[in-house]
């Protein structure tokens, strides 16, 4: 393999170049070799060969999830892809970073959130990067339509270079006649088509405004906001209807996967993030506005400390967090993208990076020579700006008046690959891609959303030492509860309102809350979720929601001691369980002479057993089932059943019942029969 090392990162300047022969550029004269056995392959029915894939131009992507560069990589395949459908094939490469992202599951996860179209194979034990000798993410490797291996390059590449080359060999291939491009479809099997139905998708950041009794919510891959009464979580308003760059009312608005929040008053300031700019809802007028950012991503860094103007007019990269300072003029952009911390001065309409010189590092002390990697989240207390800086694993803390930056929890060390879940002070303590922090007002303590290791940690401000405070870590789950069953998949943004933390779980398509003062973990339920489901490319209606339907069951006497509950489900003939979604039964009883050993379970069957222990008195045991059924065929149509079944229970020391079973239909609304 080691002409695949010479061939690598250096073709690419072939499109610029003239050369006496001009297949020199276009054909290859190493075979790629055949992928590995035992890869497990993502949007494809079978997995593929290099041997079925004769006649194609091939583009590997080698990439990894968490990898703001390899994001940035997306829409310039979109844009391959839309152009030349039947004459190439990309095929991503995951090579796992971490160790959380070489699960199939959370890649699969990724391919929906991303809306990834092309094959996709979890390499995460590095077999296909070795063969072709990468050495960086991301990093893309071209094919000729014979099968041989003809360029390479790292980093990002832009469309037109990769357009012009691309062109340039399909026209060189089909000029020799020989029908060498095979311009056949591949046939894929997509997994992430299309939206589910769930009234939120991906929700990337909340916000929780203690002032105005509000609750804001970056419905990231619906490409909108959402603002809900704190209290009743009854849904208020819709930001945004679409995805786009579009200003105007809030349903002429659009964004393109849109993060963090902050909040002025009556003005909601949101980082779109894909879109590459700083806009503002006007909560009283109910229009949105760009302030900064022209909806180009800009290809080169800010120069630490040099202030720019005109605001709208320049490029940004990936803003993915807001925070405001001491008042509502000093405004704080994580800017992922450039590996900076950015400073707004809204009254001036002037910005500065202020955090980080633009080089991906762990490099701490004077701001101006900081490195930051991939910063993601924001709290501003006390003077001191903290910041998840996801690539590097670490919360770090700028303070402004002491000119300095320092690690508060993970590796203390220049490290962008020193990760895991340990607890205890900086140095010792470990996280794992932090994407979320937030604090109490005062700043005593700071919270961290620990993304990949799917927990939920504090900080005690005076000592910088961290505590796991919720999440059970591995693979993550779901479950409400206490913190010895409360499971998370992946937590993003994070925000702290009367002694509770909201979290945007990311990967549950759900908000929870942390009660801090019982220290209990419960999920949002919108009374009005049909307003959520509406204008969407599927058609989701709201099933036994909109009646709000609620079954009383018979009676049932059981016998003291262990006892399972079987509930059984009934959908209607052509229908199944949304397999993109959680739905969820979450139990609850009156007395404490029945108690179930799970407060949440998730439904992944039509068949639930749930195990309760029985003491002698009377209860009755709430079942709050929350359903998510599609079409089986097409999955055209998604519904949603939300049933609350009350059963009365007596156990006694002479019942004799040993069955205990519930049986709820589903019925089909009448437009649908």
């Amino acid at each position: 393999m080691k002409r695949l090392l010479v061939l690598i990162g250096v073709l690419l300047v072939l499109v610029g170049s003239v050369w006496a022969q001009e297949d020199e550029r276009f054909v290859g004269t190493l075979p790629a070799p055949e992928f590995a056995m035992g890869l497990d392959w993502i949007n494809v029915e079978q997995p593929l060969t290099m041997a079925g894939l004769q006649g194609k131009i091939v583009i590997f992507d080698f990439w990894t999830y968490g990898c703001i560069n390899c994001i940035h990589m997306i829409p310039v395949f979109e844009q391959l892809e839309a152009k030349y459908p039947d004459e190439i094939v990309v095929i991503g490469v995951h090579s796992a970073k971490f160790a959380n992202e070489g699960q199939t599951d959370n890649i699969r996860q990724i391919v929906r959130r991303y809306g990834l179209t092309h094959p996709v194979i979890n390499d995460k034990d590095f077999i296909v990067w070795q063969e072709y000798g990468i050495n960086a993410w991301p990093t893309i490797v071209i094919i000729d339509p014979r099968g041989n291996v003809v360029a390479g390059d790292s980093g990002e590449i832009p469309f037109d270079i990769l357009d012009t080359y691309v062109g340039g060999m399909i026209a060189y291939y089909d000029g020799l006649g020989a029908n060498d491009i095979d311009r056949t479809p591949l046939a894929l099997a997509l997994e992430g088509a299309g939206d589910p139905g769930t009234p939120l998708l991906f929700p990337g950041e909340v916000l929780a405004d203690e002032v105005s009794n509000r609750l804001f919510i970056a419905d990231s891959n619906h490409h909108r906001i959402i603002v809900a009464d704190l209290t009743t979580y009854e849904v208020l308003d819709i930001i945004g209807s679409q995805r786009s760059q579009a200003n105007g009312t809030f349903k002429e608005a659009g964004f393109n996967q849109p993060q963090g929040l902050a909040l002025a008053g009556d003005l909601l300031y949101i980082a779109d993030t894909n879109n590459h700019q700083i806009r503002v809802a006007n909560l009283t007028e109910r229009t949105v506005t760009t302030i900064a950012g022209n909806g180009l991503m800009s290809p080169t860094l800010a120069v630490y400390g040099q202030e720019a103007d005109n605001l709208t007019e320049r490029p940004l990269r990936s803003p993915w967090d807001l925070a405001f300072g001491d008042d509502n003029n000093t405004l704080y952009i994580a800017m992922a993208g450039m590996h900076q911390v950015h400073v707004m001065d809204i009254a001036r309409g002037v910005q500065k990076a202020i955090v980080g010189t633009g080089a991906e590092g762990q490099v701490n002390g004077a701001l101006e020579q900081s490195e930051l990697a991939q910063p993601s989240g924001l709290f501003f207390t006390n003077g001191n700006l903290y910041i998840a800086d996801s690539e590097s694993s670490t919360v770090r803390a700028a303070n402004f008046s002491q000119n300095q930056v320092q690690v508060v929890s993970g590796v203390t060390e220049n490290s962008l690959f020193d990760f895991g879940d340990v607890d205890g002070l900086p140095g010792v303590s470990r996280l794992q891609h932090a994407l979320g922090v937030a604090g109490t007002p005062d700043g005593t303590t700071v919270y961290i959303a620990d993304t990949y290791n799917s927990r939920i940690k504090s900080v005690d401000a005076a000592t910088n030492e961290t505590t796991t405070i919720f999440g059970l870590g591995g693979e993550g789950g779901y479950a409400d509860g206490d913190a010895t069953i409360a499971q998370f998949d992946e937590p993003s943004g994070m925000s702290y309102a009367n002694g509770k933390l909201y979290v945007a779980d990311t990967n549950n398509q759900a908000i929870r809350v942390i009660d801090l003062a019982t220290n209990t973990v419960s999920t949002i339920v919108f009374p009005n979720v049909e307003k959520l489901i509406t204008n969407r490319e599927v058609t989701v209606i709201g099933g036994n929601q909109a009646a709000g339907n609620t079954i009383s069951a018979e009676a049932v006497t059981l016998p003291v001691g262990e006892q399972a509950l079987t509930l059984t489900l009934t959908l209607p003939d052509g229908y199944k369980i949304n397999p993109l979604t959680d739905s969820v039964l979450e139990i609850a009883t009156s007395d404490a002479v029945v108690s179930a050993t799970q407060a949440t379970v998730k439904i992944e069957d039509s068949t639930i057993e749930i195990p309760f222990a029985l003491a002698e008195g009377s209860s009755d045991v709430t079942l709050d089932v929350s359903l998510f059924y599609c079409e089986a065929e097409t999955e055209s149509v998604c519904l949603i059943d939300m049933t609350t079944i009350t059963i009365p229970v007596t156990i006694s020391a002479d019942a004799t019942t040993s069955d205990w079973v519930i049986e709820h239909t589903v019925v089909l609304p009448e437009e649908y029969r």
